[in-house]
């Protein structure tokens, strides 16, 4: 599913069921109302399917089924962030499916903003998933900003006062 992209400068923001995505949506929404851009929420899923989906016929269905499940995954995110996708805003929604970092990057073009979420991740995830963040800040030819999901308010590297390692010396 993929809609007309609307001309002049854009805004681009990378959507997924993540916290830290919801946070970029949030500033993506502000930063579009205030500069009078157009709004691309874009969400690409990474199901493994066949480079040529009419080749196969069932390929052809999931990867159809997956861009239906896209424009889910997008929906309920202007949901939860705006109550629903902004009146006042020109918006469009892009579904792909392959490699986020890939597909954002090709979607931006000179002059637009690309706003990507970043959240924690453990060691599995940074080992085994690339960081689609840092993927587009390397190869994109436009603006990128990336927005830090906020930690809680308990957490130990807000308080200012950082644990230090063990075999660190104290200074006085």
């Amino acid at each position: 599913m993929e809609q007309d992209l609307p001309g002049g400068a854009r805004l681009i923001v990378g959507v997924d069921e993540s916290p830290a995505s919801r946070w970029a949506l949030a500033w993506a929404i502000g930063v579009a109302r205030l500069h009078r851009m157009a709004l691309v929420a874009v969400h690409v899923s990474r199901a493994p399917v066949h480079p040529f989906p009419e080749a196969l016929p069932v390929q052809h269905a999931v990867r159809v089924g997956e861009e239906a499940r896209c424009a889910e995954v997008v929906g309920a995110a202007f949901d939860d962030v705006a109550g629903g996708v902004p009146d006042d805003l020109r918006t469009a929604v892009v579904a792909r499916v392959g490699d986020p970092g890939y597909h954002l990057v090709d979607l931006a073009r000179e002059g637009d903003l690309l706003v990507l979420g970043r959240g924690r991740r453990g060691l599995l995830s940074r080992i085994f998933l690339p960081s689609t963040s840092m993927y587009c800040a390397r190869h994109a030819r436009t603006t990128v900003v990336i927005v830090q999901q906020p930690s809680a308010p308990d957490d130990p590297d807000v308080s200012g006062e950082r644990t230090r390692r063990f075999w660190s010396r104290r200074h006085p």
